[in-house]
């Protein structure tokens, strides 16, 4: 049984929805931390709306912090656990993009994914398996889940961008070419990357200006 998603929105500035950006907070955030992006983003694309969930599982001490699933180098978890989250997680996140269709009445491609840490690798784990392609991936410091299972499981193909801070210490910066490498096996043709020079975690300023970028050129927006 999936969990129902709380989220919150940004409409479109021009008041009407052409497209729809879902942001995926990372570990001990909330969609909140990642809407703020909205009104950087939001004056260059009018018409899309951008929708934040927060992730199925409260953080321990952290009140407003919410995990897709949990880390065990962080929480002392085990990797089956983090598994079992991870799956469960993906399933919480298709109900709620299948909804998020049919309620704004649009069609995938139509929807793009934008990541943050953990929610890059919900978004690289969740979108290639569904059976639409949605229009496009940013994901930001993040890293994909279990590569070796995507040959196989991959259902849609669509373009990908891929952003790190060649400082982060808490992803490392390696994640991303051991990424391109496996969606290239899988046979992803629309592959993109940025390197943010000097950023650690995080998402900087020519990052964003590439993302938009991107949602524009590749995902039409």
């Amino acid at each position: 049984m999936t969990r129902v998603l709380n989220a919150e929105k940004r409409n479109p500035v021009s008041g009407s929805t052409r497209s729809v950006v879902v942001f995926l907070h990372g570990y001990g955030a909330n969609g909140a931390d990642l809407l703020s992006l909205a009104d950087p983003l939001g004056e260059h694309l009018p018409d899309t709306m951008f929708v934040a969930p927060d992730a199925p599982e409260s953080v321990e001490g952290a009140p407003m912090g919410y995990q897709w699933f949990p880390i065990p180098w962080i929480d002392g978890s085990s990797q089956e656990e983090a598994e079992r989250g991870l799956l469960s997680a993906a399933q919480d996140l298709d109900a709620f993009l299948d909804a998020l269709m049919v309620d704004e009445d649009l069609l995938p491609e139509q929807v793009a994914l934008l990541g943050f840490s953990q929610g890059t690798m919900m978004a690289l784990h969740v979108a290639p398996r569904r059976e639409d392609p949605v229009s496009g991936i940013v994901g930001f410091s993040g890293r994909l889940m279990r590569p070796d299972l995507l040959v196989d499981e991959v259902e849609s193909r669509m373009p990908i961008l891929l952003i790190h801070g060649d400082e982060d210490d808490v992803v490392p910066p390696q994640s991303l070419p051991e990424a391109a490498e496996a969606l290239q096996e899988a046979g992803f043709k629309e592959i993109f990357a940025h390197v943010m020079k000097g950023t650690a975690h995080g998402i900087a300023p020519d990052g964003l200006s590439v993302a938009l970028a991107f949602l524009r050129d590749k995902c039409g927006f």
